[in-house]
């Protein structure tokens, strides 16, 4: 027994001490192995901000932007005849509308917006205070506020609201040029009224038009989750700039599928000052019937292949007539710019699909 109680210590106590030898004469050894538990191991922390130096996080720029956004409640009041077959004009010229007086119901609903203006001015989406009685801000600081409605494009759905309030923080507005594929961004806004909420995404394209949403598009699309209650409400990149409006999303379950548009931030500050210093939107007209084609494809030989615009139809006494244009120009790149794409607003998707698809958030 004592002899294999011997055999087995000896070249167990040697191994140790060949261990404990490599460890302390190596420092490089005894380096990596440390390096190895403070990976693999957690480790106290003095400060509870110095565990969040090895995180990556947006918070800062999440921080920036949220005191921004704001929720908004609004009522309208809506008359519904009691009697439904009233609503046929054959019923109505027996028995006369008159007798079934109009039922009178108050309906809800939510969304969200931007304060751009230390003086209170806020961008929001026009379906969502569309036909409003009363609209209510919530700020993110719990304090609450009556706002007016100072104007409002149909056509850009976009609508400029003002409360009355001291000591608002206000977003800084990113210039579109600053806006690529794959930039990482933030969706803020108040989804199905949950309160106020973050999702993150990126940039999936830019110029999205011919949705059939608006008449005027140029949407910044994006896979942020974006829901209904969070139209009006703010699309930030990662420096806490305000790049966008969110407005919509396609979807066929009513929920956010990673699809989602936003209106972005360089128009909406055009739409926001027209409203706020002429009360309405004017705009410019070329008067031109137009679409897409390559260089290639008009005989233009000694241009290299690219997107232009073939005019097909200019009408009578238009600023394109007037200027000497006619039926077969071919517009390769206005104020300097390269054209991609024709973007003519009668350009939209299928009916099936759009009816369907395309939901306001």
């Amino acid at each position: 027994m004592k002899q294999s109680i011997r055999y087995f210590a000896i070249p167990t106590l040697v191994g140790l001490v060949a261990g404990l030898a490599v460890v302390f004469v190596q420092p490089n050894v005894r380096s990596l192995l440390s390096s190895e538990r403070s990976i693999n191991e957690p480790h106290a922390s003095s400060s509870p901000q110095a565990g969040r130096r090895d995180v990556v996080s947006y918070a800062d720029a999440i921080g920036m932007a949220t005191p921004a956004v704001v929720n908004i409640y609004t009522k309208k009041t809506v008359f519904k005849k009691q009697v439904p077959l009233l609503n046929d004009p054959f019923f109505r010229q027996f028995f006369g509308s008159e007798a079934y007086p109009q039922k009178k119901s108050t309906q809800s609903s939510l969304g969200s917006g931007v304060i751009v203006s230390e003086q209170g001015y806020i961008l929001t989406n026009y379906h969502v205070i569309e036909g409003a009685d009363d609209i209510v801000v919530m700020l993110q600081d719990g304090r609450n506020s009556i706002a007016r409605l100072i104007g409002a494009d149909i056509e850009s759905d976009l609508a400029v609201l003002k409360i009355d309030l001291n000591g608002l923080t206000t977003i800084k507005l990113a210039r579109q040029h600053q806006v690529d594929v794959g930039d990482v961004v933030f969706a803020i806004g108040n989804p199905f009224g949950v309160g106020q909420t973050v999702t993150m995404g990126i940039i999936s394209a830019t110029g999205r038009a011919g949705l059939g949403l608006n008449k005027f598009e140029n949407f910044i699309q994006t896979d942020a989750a974006i829901n209904p209650g969070n139209s009006g409400g703010a699309l930030i990149n990662a420096n806490g700039a305000l790049i966008g409006i969110n407005t919509a999303i396609f979807s066929r379950s009513g929920g956010s599928q990673g699809i989602g548009f936003a209106i972005p931030s360089d128009y909406a500050r055009d739409i926001l000052v027209a409203l706020v210093n002429e009360g309405h939107v004017t705009r410019g007209w070329l008067g031109i019937d137009a679409r897409e084609v390559l260089i290639n494809q008009t005989n233009h030989k000694g241009l290299a292949p690219q997107n232009c615009i073939l005019i097909e139809k200019v009408q009578h006494n238009s600023p394109a007539y007037k200027a000497g244009l006619v039926p077969g120009d071919i517009i390769v790149s206005l104020n300097g710019h390269y054209i991609k794409t024709a973007a003519m607003p009668s350009t939209k998707l299928p009916s099936q699909n759009r009816a369907n698809a395309l939901i306001l958030a």
